[in-house]
């Protein structure tokens, strides 16, 4: 996917109001660049569709499931901030680095969005919440994603992970300690990379 398509595809979905919010966001994202590594240097010519198409599709994973969106390993707000931006639903980003939480939570303020986006400087692991959606990209592999975050998950919650090309693998190899409904779905973005959805995960 180029940037011009990448920027047709979010520009089709999008209300003008919400448009205009996105694009606020990125200047915000390229603007922190500056000082500290939010993304790959090698993306930021990318950035529509290496990071904010990538991070949008998932919302069209989990429409059926009302309810807080949690964000682990946010970074520089992909995909929390952006679900934020494309819905109406709350979402938590967890970000246990304090310069990106601060990047964050400043982000979201500069936004309009502090109602509806709450960030927590902490890890996965310290936190009480229960989600309907789990969202994490490029975090860790999916067996320790899932003993990091289950304590935050119903049996109801969806789980949307972006896991590049070995997602099968990774299913594979989670598999063997964990069990729930499974599925895998191609990025948009890249056709050779994957999206591991997953309801109901618990210990074998």
């Amino acid at each position: 996917m180029t940037e011009e398509e990448a920027r047709a595809w979010v520009a089709m979905r999008m209300s003008v109001p919400r448009g205009t919010l996105m694009e606020q966001y990125v200047h915000c994202v390229l603007a922190g660049q500056a000082s500290q590594n939010l993304i790959s240097p090698s993306t930021l010519e990318t950035i529509w569709a290496r990071h904010i198409v990538d991070s949008a599709q998932l919302l069209g994973l989990a429409t059926d499931v009302p309810g807080l969106w949690i964000d682990v390993g946010s970074g520089a707000g992909f995909p929390g901030m952006v679900i934020a931006i494309m819905s109406d639903r709350p979402v938590t980003l967890i970000e246990p680095r304090k310069r990106r939480a601060e990047f964050l939570r400043t982000t979201a303020e500069a936004l309009g969005l502090s109602k509806q986006v709450t960030v927590l400087a902490l890890r996965s692991q310290a936190t009480d919440l229960a989600g309907s959606v789990i969202s994490a990209r490029a975090v860790a592999p999916l067996d320790a994603l899932f003993d990091s975050c289950v304590h935050m998950a119903r049996r109801s919650t969806v789980w949307v992970l972006p896991k590049g090309r070995h997602a099968a693998e990774e299913v594979a190899k989670a598999d063997e300690s964990w069990q729930g409904a499974f599925h895998v779905e191609p990025s948009i973005t890249d056709p050779q990379s994957m999206i591991v959805v997953a309801r109901n995960v618990r210990r074998r």
